[in-house]
Parts: C-alpha cells; sequence; structure tokens
C-alpha cells in the first residue's frame, strides 16, 4: 500500500468515525421527555377528606367516555376529556403513541367521517380554528369541529358534513391549538389579580426588549384607566393559549361544548341546531337536585373541582443529566432571560381551601401575553389578545410533555426556543443569547433543567 492512499483511507476513517462523533458531541440535545413513572396527577396535600372525594368524582367524570345519549355532539373533536389530556397523567395533554382522534376516527367513523390530513397517528391532539370566513375578509377564529356524530350509534338519522379542511388548508386558513395541561390549575386560578400586575413591571424596561401585558377584555372595548379588564367584573384571565378564560369552570363549561359538543349550564345552546341530530334536550349538562351527594353537581362542576385540586407536577432533582447540570442550566435560564416571562413563582392569595392558600406556585409563568412576532402568529384574536400575542405557557411538567408551542408543531424542545425568535417576537434577543452566548455544555444544562420540571 502506498503512502498516499494510506493518507488517504486514514482520512476517510476520520471522517465516518471521528467527524460524526465530534458533531455530536459538540451540539446540545433535547433529552426528550423524563422516563419513568408520571411525576403529576395527583391531588395537592392537605386536602380534607370531602375535598377529597371531590377530586375523585371529578376525577371519574373527567375519564368518561361520552355517547350520543349523553348529548356528545353533534360536532365534536373528541369524546372525552381524559383523552386530550392524558400525557403523563390524567389532566396532561397529548399522549405519545397513539393520537386518540386517529384511534377514535379508526374504530367509530371510518364510514360516516373523514380523517383531516392533519390528524395523524403519531401527532398531537389538535382543535382546528379558522382565521376568516368564506368571504375571505372577514375574521373567523372559532373552532371548527373535526368530527360529526353521523354514523356513531344512536345518532338514526343525523346526517352532517365536516368542514371542507381540504380546500381551508389550501388556502392557508386553518391554524390549530393543542391541549394545555391543567396540572396546578387550581393554584394558578388563585394567585391574586395585584401578584400577576405587580410582576409586569419586572419585565417592562429590562435589557431583553421584553414587554407584556395581562389579557382582560374590555365591555364594547371601551379605553379603561388600567388595560385589558374583564368586561364586567374587571378581572384578569389567565387560562387556555391566549390566557382568554377566567375561572376554571368556564373554562370546562366552554371546552365541554365546544371539543365534546355537550351544552351546559355556562354554555346552554347547541353548536349545531340541526333538530334531526339533537338526541338529549339542551342544556345537556346540568345540576341535578333530585340526586343525592355528588351526584347533585354538574359535570362541568366537577371537571372544574378535578383540576382545582390538581396538584402540579413534581420537578427531578437529578434527571436528566445530574443535579450539579440541572443546578447550573437554573441558573443559566435566569441568566439568559427566560426567566423575565416565565416567571419561577407567583404566591396564591388567601384563599377557603387550605391547601390552595398562600401557596408558592413554581409555574414558571407571568400569566401574560407577549408579542411572539410572525412566526408563531396564528391569525386569531382572542378578547385583546392578538394574532401575534400568547399567555408565556407555564413549563411547570415540561420535563414529561410531547408535544411543545400551541400548535404542537414539534416535539424537540430545541426547536421550540427557536420558534421563539422571529421578526417582531419579544423573544429574539433572549433566543441569540441562547443559541449564540452560551456554549455547547450551557445549552445543554438549560435543556437539562428544563426536562428536569
Amino acid at each position: 500500500m502506498t503512502k498516499s492512499r494510506t493518507i488517504a483511507m486514514l482520512i476517510i476513517y476520520v471522517l465516518i468515525l471521528v467527524v460524526p462523533v465530534s458533531l455530536h458531541a459538540q451540539s446540545a440535545r433535547d433529552p426528550g421527555p423524563r422516563a419513568g413513572a408520571a411525576a403529576a396527577g395527583k391531588p395537592l396535600d392537605g386536602l380534607t377528606e370531602p375535598q377529597t372525594s371531590l377530586f375523585n368524582a371529578g376525577l371519574d367524570e373527567f375519564k368518561i367516555v361520552d355517547k350520543v345519549p349523553d348529548g356528545l355532539g353533534p360536532r365534536m373533536n373528541l369524546d372525552s376529556c381524559a383523552g386530550c389530556h392524558a400525557q403523563p397523567a390524567t389532566g396532561g395533554t397529548s399522549p405519545p403513541n397513539l393520537n386518540p382522534q386517529f384511534d377514535f376516527f379508526q374504530k367509530n367513523l371510518q364510514k360516516s367521517n373523514r380523517l383531516p390530513r392533519f390528524i395523524t397517528e403519531h401527532g398531537p391532539v389538535r382543535e382546528a380554528r379558522f382565521k376568516l370566513n368564506a368571504d375571505g375578509k372577514t375574521p373567523d377564529g372559532g373552532v371548527h369541529s373535526i368530527f360529526t356524530i353521523t354514523g356513531l350509534p344512536g345518532a338514526d338519522g343525523c346526517i352532517l358534513q365536516q368542514p371542507n379542511f381540504a380546500r381551508e388548508l389550501r388556502r392557508g386558513n386553518v391554524i390549530f391549538r393543542i391541549p394545555t395541561p391543567v396540572f396546578g390549575a387550581g393554584l394558578i386560578e388563585q394567585i391574586p389579580d395585584q401578584v400577576i400586575l405587580d410582576n409586569l413591571p419586572k419585565t417592562r424596561g429590562n435589557p431583553y426588549g421584553i414587554r407584556g401585558r395581562v389579557n382582560i377584555i374590555n365591555a364594547g372595548h371601551a379605553v379603561t384607566a388600567r388595560q385589558n379588564r374583564n368586561g364586567n367584573d374587571g378581572t384578569i384571565s389567565r387560562f387556555g393559549w391566549k390566557a382568554q378564560n377566567k375561572s376554571l369552570l368556564t373554562f370546562s363549561g366552554e371546552a365541554y361544548n365546544v371539543e365534546m359538543g355537550i351544552s351546559n349550564e355556562l354554555f346552554e345552546t347547541e353548536r349545531e341546531e340541526n333538530a334531526k341530530c339533537q338526541f338529549k334536550p339542551p342544556p345537556n349538562d346540568t345540576t341535578n337536585p333530585d340526586k343525592s351527594g355528588l351526584d347533585v353537581l354538574s359535570d362541568i362542576e366537577k371537571f372544574a373541582s378535578f383540576m382545582r385540586f390538581l396538584a402540579p407536577p413534581t420537578p427531578s432533582q437529578d434527571t436528566p443529566g445530574g443535579a450539579a447540570s440541572i443546578a447550573h442550566g437554573n441558573k443559566l435560564f435566569a441568566e439568559v432571560g427566560c426567566a423575565v416571562c416565565h416567571t419561577p413563582t407567583l404566591k396564591t392569595g388567601t384563599s377557603t381551601v387550605a391547601a390552595l392558600s398562600k401557596k408558592a406556585a413554581n409555574l414558571y409563568s407571568d400569566l401574560a401575553l407577549h408579542d411572539m412576532g410572525d412566526g408563531l402568529a396564528d391569525g386569531i384574536s382572542q378578547g385583546q389578545a392578538t394574532s401575534r400575542e400568547f399567555r408565556t405557557a407555564p413549563l411547570w411538567g415540561l420535563g414529561q410533555r410531547i408535544f411543545f408551542l400551541h400548535d404542537g408543531r414539534t416535539s424537540d424542545l430545541k426547536r421550540a426556543i427557536q420558534e421563539h425568535g422571529s421578526r417582531g417576537s419579544e423573544a429574539n434577543m433572549v433566543v441569540r443569547r441562547f443559541f449564540n452566548r452560551l456554549k455547547t455544555n450551557e445549552q445543554q444544562d438549560l435543556l437539562n433543567f428544563l426536562r428536569s420540571l
């Protein structure tokens, strides 16, 4: 073998074996969802026995699969709350491996409905909204249910057409939302408005160019001294991707009606009023004083109680990457600027429920709206939240989450950070600091910290 050939073969050997290893070592990676038992799904510590009974009754109701005689539909996205809120435990978000919407279609609706291409076997649970009405000019923004009850047992005579998703997709008129986890939701509900407001000045005038405002809906879009207040009671909304819902009861009632088509005491009319598709008088779900005990309560009261008493996720102290890496990543999280919006802790006020009273909520969110730029803009306004504004998503439980961002566009945490940066985004400087100022090992520590939550 000649000397030149030997050198050439050595170069090839280095390119094949050494370079990939080197590149791998030089690139920080999302460790992926934390393995092991679910670090969430349990009731709050300190609940009384009656409160625990109410939590369990709500959990049972949350898991129930509704049928047509129960009021399901006529248009809906799924047949169970727990189907959408499943990962890593009941109350979470889209599960791994098998999308329950895909499974529901395969088992029940193949002969009567079509499966839109954005619902896939291993993808996230999704809700679809149209940006504009059929005229292509005026704003829509509403949820267009994916399925109908046509073809389901008990729905004889009900013939409904699904929205033409293929056409609207071609028009670029469809946006998606994935389920938000509800772990620790009772703590979020009990954070006083003033605590949220007092936290906001810390995000203004900061070196990162981050602003932020609370989402409150003014009656008739009236101009008031305090921006963005709820139209009637003047309080701050805090639940949902755009902080569009004030309370867990409202959140429950709206989801029951919109996602499952079940009318209730808060949303009493049917979203689809075709007379041939009504198999239970509206409202389908009500308080029933003829029953006894917890059975008196409506489903939405039980849902709200389950979420209210649901404990926040428990972070890991050493997984992934070890305790030192996680601790360093926690420090970098603040130094880079992530904590300006993702406030580590807000405190609850005084509550009639001792388990919720004056507690530290380690949610990693300021519950405020922020302009996320063109890259995440969805074309939908809710209340005074514009197309580009989103509530800071709480990060507790991030370690076992599968899909990220409002539409579930990625399962890669590093890409989710990158997507925060685009033209006009308040997060641009923070994103640049993560990718340009942190060394590879520092990026990895920060990712490990996030996956420890």
